[in-house]
């Protein structure tokens, strides 16, 4: 079979987005010497592939009237689905709500899980992701963060008549205490790194999981600040006693598919605004504090 080599004018400049497609193209068989050499301009290859290159740009959001937005729907106080209601509530919901507006589209949610995000995302499946999701450097190496907002840190949520006996981390990692987590984000990753020794118990659904350590199911859930004090302030089974001694210092953002400067830029954009016109502000008396 005739194999192809394609020399192409400034590959090294393509958009990253075409480049696998077009390694698809370049084939060798058996390692022997391919008989013939096509050479593509930037301009053809970029013509050719250009709707992948482009999906879900700012302008496409604009056009079709909608933002797709990725929500996991399970942290309290972020962005909670109220299954009575079928709305999701929350800082990041009414975040969500003024992006759209910012936009001049319409809000639509997109389900998503912490075990998924990452892959939802780079498969296009919204637009941008907002339910409480912290920067960090893994998830800034292969997708797009917005700028942070709010300060938060990793924190403990412990079954009520057991907040006395956690007085620093050290007194989580303990192979006597049950630690609960759920898969796929920050949460795991610190169980894991930070509290090895103790008894690691993985739980499908996080918005369950404040739940089961008040029914003393498990000692510890490791959870942050946010969430600990809502629900240590709605369930009185459980309490957060490390609170204010917050393990880490993060911040959240809104998350997006690399490739899109515009869509970032536009995020930035709204984002400062609502900084400097204090609704985030009003936001944040409303749900965090």
């Amino acid at each position: 079979m005739m194999g192809f080599i394609f020399v192409l004018d400034g590959f090294e400049s393509y958009p990253e987005s075409i480049k696998p497609r077009l390694g698809e193209l370049i084939k060798m068989k058996h390692g022997k010497l391919v008989t013939s050499i096509l050479v593509l301009s930037l301009a053809a290859v970029t013509a050719a592939f250009a709707s992948m290159a482009e999906a879900r740009s700012l302008e496409q959001i604009k056009a079709s009237g909608e933002l797709l937005v990725g929500s996991t729907g399970d942290y309290k106080p972020m962005s909670y689905l109220n299954k009575e209601t079928g709305k999701y509530e929350g800082f990041d919901a009414e975040m969500a709500q003024s992006l759209a507006k910012y936009l001049g589209v319409k809000l639509k949610y997109v389900p998503t899980t912490w075990k998924t995000l990452q892959a939802d995302t780079m498969a296009d499946k919204f637009d941008v992701a907002m339910s409480g999701i912290t920067v960090t450097d893994a998830r800034k190496k292969v997708m797009t963060m917005s700028d942070g907002y709010l300060t938060f840190g990793k924190t403990i949520l412990v079954t009520k008549n057991k907040a006395g006996q956690f007085k620093e981390l050290n007194d989580v990692n303990q192979p006597t205490v049950r630690v609960m987590y759920n898969p796929g984000g920050t949460n795991e990753k610190f169980a894991k790194e930070m509290t090895p020794k103790a008894q690691l118990m993985m739980h499908e659904h996080n918005a369950e999981i404040p739940g089961l350590v008040g029914e003393g199911k498990a000692d510890v859930m490791i959870t942050e600040t946010m969430e600990a004090r809502r629900y240590a302030k709605d369930n009185p089974k459980v309490a957060a006693p490390l609170v204010d001694k917050p393990f880490t210092e993060n911040h959240f953002g809104v998350l997006m598919k690399q490739g899109y400067p515009k869509l970032e830029a536009a995020v930035n954009d709204w984002m400062k605004t609502i900084k400097g016109n204090g609704t985030m502000a009003k936001w944040e008396d409303l749900y965090i504090k």
